[in-house]
């Protein structure tokens, strides 16, 4: 019948009834079937979608009536008035893959970000993969903006989109900025009735598209039903999505029992909220045969998989690759992870202590490191000036440290709950004279847990501080992360200082070889050395003799070159098209997630195109990074600071023009501007090539 259906709509001839193909639902439908079915990347309930987008509006219980003599469905819609009376058929189209963004956006004190983890929660229990992000105001009690995003795969994706499937408003005043992100054929969910007068313009209605499809839904009143307030408002469109997608009820009230699970009651009253929302979906909205993908399985067997945030991962690196001393000072948006590991490392023998200031918990870390323990510090850009002067320290008493510095908005306090990448030329360069330290930067939640751990191997193989380099935005991404059955770190890396000769006093700062030293933790019998701010002999001795201080300036820099081949890290990736190309993106940290989807986004265009993420800043890949960029016509660099720190780092590096693409607007940056600006560099090539 749906096959019938379908050869009838296409045959349909020109006239009153033809004229439906020129309607924007008719466009609608157009646009979205060869992106949805040929692509196989989308919801199947936006295929359901598109018959109601005529005029955006549902069709009304006595047109859909009609609908059920042609054997098109069987569930009832709520009653609102159409401009066209004439049956639509039904797609009967069935897909099983899955790519879809919902945003929830409302006030602080709304639930939002506490209903989002609830949806992410749910649809990762059921095998989906998850990015998502939330952006939450300065305040910790008020009335700012906050969104839960998230985008829910089957297969692999690197970032957000900046058009969202479905828009769900717990505050109007602030969703309404954001209808305009809706795509075409996406859904807005929104409270039916205000609660006080507002002026023209000030409800969410008024602002649906046109081909968006409006879900009006008595939000406050099926609230206060369910548990006498409203303070479930944002459980109850939970319930009300979850009945319009036609998923499972186990996981997501496994999901609110995980939830509120120290609170019985609210976990009670969330069930109740969450149940009333489906049955208020199921009785007015419901749609029939929707088919929302499954997952794909792709697990290693002994393998766990977890949604986890970046702080988490780096904390979940940190224990298996057996940290055991930790100094910290709380800050945003790093605090996360001295709050994690408060909990987590007891229950391994380890020690924590929170320190009075960002001075003192660099010091203590490096005497920790110095007696011989796996010790770490976690901090943001304001605290990492803090600590420069003592990463000095590190450097030139050559002692193993990891810092782990999530960047936020600068300069000064700046914007603390807002993400940028502007403390590279801080990480790499901070701090007086030469003092070279390795700088690695992750650009997911895999790589922030993998950095994690690796970060204590080289600080101990090259007996110098690690950064561990990340922002807000990873900081606080979720992803579906695949964590191996055993720990991918080795637990001890050059903590003992070999044979020594017979009746040799200990050379601590030897000179010669790898530019390794012997390490030796104090207490071990024939080692006693001093380990001092001054420069430095062989012995460990003060020195302040010129071809002493240049021999030990060279030993410090040559040593961490070692980095650059160190096993089982990447330190920079090439993706795309081999050989030469009409663009290269280079790009680091959380950006490279966009700026990977641009360059396939560009090649499925039919753009010659290319895309390399630099993981280690410092030292830098100087070699691998100018073979990339010789293959390259033109090469984008987009990153989310103003000056286009990375390029600096990269010209410094290798002589080679760049186009630089800069952005500080607190959130992560659109893959359609880097698309954008490929493309443009992609028709300056062509242009050129023609003339």
């Amino acid at each position: 019948m749906h096959a019938r259906l379908r050869r009838r709509h296409r045959a349909r001839p020109a006239g009153r009834s033809g004229a439906a193909h020129h309607h924007r639902g008719h466009l609608c439908r157009r646009r979205c079937l060869p992106d949805l079915v040929g692509r196989r990347t989308a919801l199947p309930l936006l295929l359901r979608l598109e018959e109601r987008a005529r005029d955006g509006r549902p069709r009304r219980a006595q047109h859909h009536r009609q609908q059920r003599s042609l054997g098109a469905g069987t569930g009832r819609k709520a009653a609102h008035f159409r401009r066209r009376q004439d049956p639509v058929p039904v797609l009967g189209v069935r897909i099983v893959s899955t790519d879809i963004q919902i945003s929830i956006v409302g006030s602080a004190g709304d639930g939002t970000i506490a209903a989002g983890d609830i949806l992410k929660n749910a649809l990762a229990g059921m095998g989906y993969k998850i990015i998502s992000f939330d952006i939450y105001p300065p305040e910790i009690r008020g009335f700012g903006k906050c969104i839960a995003r998230m985008r829910i795969t089957t297969e692999q994706a690197y970032s957000l989109k900046h058009k969202s499937d479905v828009l769900i408003s717990l505050d109007d005043s602030h969703a309404i900025p954001h209808a305009n992100e809706v795509r075409e054929c996406g859904a807005v969910i929104y409270e039916r009735a205000s609660i006080v007068q507002l002026p023209e313009g000030g409800h969410i209605s008024a602002h649906i598209g046109p081909g968006q499809l409006p879900y009006p839904v008595p939000i406050r009143e099926l609230a206060e039903k369910s548990t006498s307030a409203n303070r479930s408002r944002n459980i109850v469109v939970l319930g009300f999505l979850a009945g319009l997608l036609d998923l499972p009820d186990e996981a997501f009230l496994k999901a609110i029992a995980r939830k509120f699970k120290r609170k019985a009651e609210a976990a009670a009253a969330g069930e109740a909220a969450y149940r009333i929302g489906r049955e208020f979906a199921a009785q007015t909205f419901k749609l029939d045969d929707v088919v929302f993908g499954p997952p794909v399985s792709t697990v290693v067997p002994g393998a766990s998989v977890e949604m986890i945030n970046g702080n988490a991962a780096i904390v979940r690196g940190a224990l298996d690759a057996g940290i055991d001393t930790f100094f910290g000072y709380p800050i945003t948006p790093a605090t996360s992870i001295m709050e994690r590991l408060a909990i987590d490392m007891p229950k391994r023998g380890g020690r924590l202590l929170q320190t009075e200031d960002e001075i003192s918990a660099i010091s203590a870390v490096i005497g920790a490191g110095f007696a011989g323990a796996r010790a770490a510090t976690s901090t943001s850009g304001p605290g990492l000036s803090l600590m420069a002067e003592m990463l000095g320290m590190g450097v030139i008493g050559e002692v193993p440290a990891v810092i782990f510095v999530s960047q936020r908005g600068g300069p000064s306090t700046g914007l603390p709950t807002k993400t940028e990448q502007s403390d590279l030329h801080m990480a790499v360069f901070g701090g007086h004279g030469d003092a070279p330290r390795i700088v690695i930067a992750p650009t997911n939640v895999d790589g922030c847990y993998r950095c994690a751990g690796k970060a204590f191997e080289l600080a101990e193989a090259y007996q110098t501080p690690v950064i561990v380099l990340v922002d807000l935005y990873l900081s606080n991404r979720y992803e579906t992360v695949v964590f191996p059955a055993r720990p991918p770190f080795e637990a001890d890396v050059n903590r003992k200082p070999g044979k020594q000769l017979a009746g040799a006093p200990y050379k601590r700062y030897a000179l010669g070889g790898d530019s390794v030293s012997p390490r030796a933790i104090p207490g071990e019998k024939g080692t006693m050395h001093v380990v001092t701010g001054l420069e430095h002999n062989e012995l460990g001795r003060p020195s302040d003799q010129g071809e002493m201080h240049e021999a030990m300036s060279r030993k410090r820099h040559e040593k961490l070159q070692g980095a650059l081949k160190h096993p089982d890290l990447t330190v920079c990736k090439r993706f795309g098209d081999e050989g030469a190309v009409d663009v290269g993106v280079i790009s680091w940290g959380s950006n490279f997630g966009e700026s990977l989807e641009a360059m396939l986004k560009a090649r499925g265009e039919g753009i010659r195109c290319a895309a390399m993420k630099v993981v280690m800043l410092s030292p830098f890949p100087t070699e691998r990074v100018a073979a990339f960029l010789a293959d390259c016509k033109e090469v984008l660099v987009p990153e989310l600071n103003y000056q286009g720190q990375f390029a600096n780092l990269l010209q410094a590096h290798v002589a080679r023009p760049v186009t630089r693409l800069n952005r500080v607007p607190g959130e992560p940056m659109k893959v359609e501007d880097i698309l954008e600006e490929i493309r443009r560099l992609a028709g300056k090539k062509a242009a050129q090539k023609a003339a």
